[in-house]
């Protein structure tokens, strides 16, 4: 029995070090703040060993974190306190100037623009699992994908970018 405990435990540590960076990085990505990603992963991984799901393969566990780090996200811009906060100056800066500005125009997105934007440069996801993932029809995140694309060239084309 006490066998069995420290094997789950063990694969449970797996888990969140092989996917903790995927999940920061969406959380981050959605919440353009690190305190705020901060929160999320750790109720991501929470809830991951709260209810101990089964997955049927490692696509079905990786698609099910993204899929909690969307809402969990959703969750945070709706609750009570980011809406009454005001926002703290945590933004992580980037070695390269082009990608601290690519990160604040990332930051003028809407949330749902920024989702599909992440999960289809930063994860490789396609359209299809994308819409999946998000609850979504997959003529909408080609739709979302477009207009940030969009949003973004405009933003970029007025930077002063070398």
């Amino acid at each position: 029995m006490e066998r069995q405990k420290n094997r789950a435990q063990l694969d449970e540590e797996d888990t969140i070090r092989r996917y903790a960076d995927m999940v920061y990085r969406l959380a981050y990505a959605q919440t353009r703040s690190k305190s705020d990603a901060d929160d999320v992963f750790q109720e991501v991984f929470l809830r991951y060993l709260q209810k101990k799901p089964h997955f049927d393969s490692e696509e079905h566990q990786k698609a099910w974190l993204l899929r909690v780090t969307v809402n969990c996200s959703k969750k945070h811009w709706s609750s009570w306190w980011f809406r009454h906060a005001v926002p703290l100056e945590d933004t992580i800066p980037f070695q390269e100037p082009l990608e601290n500005d690519l990160d604040e125009a990332l930051k003028t997105l809407s949330p749902a623009y920024r989702t599909v934007i992440h999960l289809f440069y930063y994860e490789g996801y396609s359209t299809a699992e994308i819409a999946q993932i998000t609850s979504s029809r997959e003529s909408t995140v080609r739709t979302r994908l477009t207009r940030a694309r969009r949003q973004l060239a405009e933003i970029l084309k007025g930077a002063d970018l070398p």
